[in-house]
């Protein structure tokens, strides 16, 4: 049946009325029997202030679709809080709830016989999740985005999350009272949205919309502003005229689109968990990036933003000059992105931003001729240390190049710890290993101790390495995604404190300089830990993950 490919297998003949008696449990009657049928995937929960406003835009996503000839069925699917899981052993679950999401949507939707799907996300691992389960279902879809928080204040100055664990920092140098650590935890989260800055969420979810997966604007406006709300309703609208028009995922998600993606990634500043996310992204489309990929676009694509961590200003001050959209027309006008890739409007890129106006002035978004910085500052690093690449975050004002003595930690905890009571110095090349995808397990992010190095006022004078990841929010001299990783016997399993580690952005090298029969006498003595004590959904992805490089994915395209 038209515009019904899959939901008329439980809803027409004889033969299905049990299905669709269930159905008229839930609210169906007899004409919705004949409409496409939508699913509203919603990461709604009040685990976070990112999502616990969700469920009511899924009920104005499911309005646009119900107003425009479909049936919306709203259903749920998890979340967990970076921000909160943050520095704990809990984080260890971050990378897997990507999974989780992306299996879960997959389940419901194919399960149900949904013909088109939105999907609605908050926190950092809701957007790729998202997205990954509507590559592999192929389904006309549209991801909205939760929108971005408005900014805490203190001392009358705009703050966020990661000013918070900066503080920490501060408090444990004596720089700031007990009192007013206090007051900066009280007054950095003042409501729904997603964390502040050019973090994580705010990344994926302009890359997405660069990507062509979502409605022009939906990655840069406040969660809890009425142009949020319209974005729902617009989304629900514009899949309606996908369905009719049979344009799915893979139509629009092709090599060019992701080259569009990474460019904005780059000229936001943005972080290197987007390097992670959109070759997992891609893996589900069957669209083939690598980490190559970055390298090559990096060259030729300056950072435009002066967004936090490393720049000045918040996402709600970008949002208020007219966020993505101006941004992507002065990428186009410069050749910088692909003008011809098909959108979720139904139109191409080009077609979007043809009314558009670049009026974002120089101050927030600096003018091409005059960025941040010439190129990228995701650089893809190889070396002994990462002959398989390690993703490092330069944003130029760190230096391009640092060499250092190792101060060696088997876990974050371990580091966090020497840190606070200053055992790190300057010079340090700071080693926090075995928190890579299957070693940690789940390749958790190391926000808490780069913060309390900034906030120690060591930023410029210290360099971490990890096979684990770095927060949107990091910021400093850091290089993770380390790969092959500890567990699996790279060089970083056998550092020792105080061998020289040589980091060198400009010639993109890793390298730990210990000679090569140190190194074969080193690895004799190396044993893989046991991961005997696991289990439940963190055996299964320490089992199933493939390498950092790969995306870190768990359907064994690796």
């Amino acid at each position: 049946m038209k515009n019904k490919k899959y939901s008329s297998y439980v809803t027409k003949g004889l033969d299905k009325a049990p299905n669709r008696a269930m159905l008229r449990a839930v609210g169906f009657t007899n004409p919705d029997f004949d409409k496409p049928i939508i699913g509203v995937a919603s990461t709604w929960a009040m685990v976070t202030p990112c999502n616990m406003h969700i469920n009511g835009l899924a009920d104005h996503a499911a309005k646009g679709t119900n107003t425009n000839g479909g049936k919306a069925v709203i259903f749920n699917t998890i979340t967990v809080s970076d921000g909160i899981s943050m520095g704990t052993p809990g984080m260890k679950y971050s990378l897997i709830s990507r999974e989780v999401i992306a299996d879960s949507i997959e389940t419901v939707s194919a399960a149900e016989g949904f013909d088109g799907l939105l999907t609605i996300g908050g926190c950092d691992k809701n957007m790729p999740g998202c997205l990954i389960a509507m590559a592999r279902l192929n389904r006309p879809s549209i991801f909205i985005y939760g929108g971005s928080i408005m900014p805490g204040r203190h001392k009358d100055k705009p703050i966020d999350v990661v000013s918070v664990f900066e503080a920490v920092g501060s408090y444990s140098n004596k720089q700031i009272s007990k009192e007013e650590l206090e007051d900066i935890e009280k007054s950095a989260i003042p409501g729904p949205g997603s964390c502040g800055g050019m973090y994580t969420a705010n990344t994926m979810a302009s890359a997405i919309e660069a990507l062509g997966m979502s409605m022009p604007g939906s990655s840069t406006q406040i969660a809890i502003s009425p142009n949020k709300k319209k974005d729902c309703l617009d989304s629900g609208k514009a899949l309606m005229t996908l369905i009719k028009k049979n344009i799915r995922p893979k139509d629009i998600m092709t090599k060019e689109a992701f080259e569009n993606a990474i460019t904005v990634t780059i000229a936001l500043g943005g972080s290197t968990n987007a390097v992670l996310h959109l070759i997992a992204m891609a893996s589900a489309a069957e669209i083939k990036l690598t980490i190559d990929d970055f390298t090559r676009i990096g060259k030729k694509v300056p950072v435009l933003a002066d967004l936090k961590p490393s720049g000045t200003y918040l996402m709600a001050e970008f949002c208020q000059i007219g966020g993505l959209p101006p941004l992507l027309k002065r990428l186009l006008d410069n050749n910088l992105i692909h003008g011809d890739c098909l959108t979720v409007t139904g139109k191409t890129m080009k077609q979007n931003l043809k009314n558009v106006k670049d009026n974002l002035g120089t101050k927030i978004i600096r003018d091409i001729s005059n960025p941040i910085k010439k190129d990228s500052h995701l650089v893809i690093l190889k070396g002994n240390l990462s002959p398989d690449g390690a993703v490092a975050k330069i944003s130029g004002k760190e230096g391009l190049v640092f060499e250092g003595s190792a101060i060696v930690f088997n876990s974050e905890e371990e580091c966090m710890e020497a840190i606070l009571k200053k055992k790190v110095k300057k010079g340090h090349v700071i080693v926090i290993r075995y928190e890579g995808p299957r070693g940690g397990p789940g390749m958790r992010e190391m926000l808490a101790p780069t913060s309390a190095i900034m906030g120690q006022g060591l930023g410029s004078d210290v360099a971490f390495i990890t096979d684990g990841r770095f927060s949107g929010g990091t910021h400093g001299f850091v290089v993770g995604h380390i790969t092959p990783e500890a567990f699996d016997g790279g060089l970083i399993s056998i550092i020792k404190n105080n061998d020289l580690i040589r980091i060198d952005s400009s010639k993109r090298v890793l390298e730990v300089k210990i000679s090569k029969k140190e190194i074969t006498a080193r690895q004799k003595k190396w044993k893989k830990p046991s991961q005997k004590h696991l289990t439940g959904a963190i055996y299964k992805y320490s089992a199933l993950v493939s390498s950092a490089s790969k995306g870190a994915i768990t359907d064994g395209k690796d």
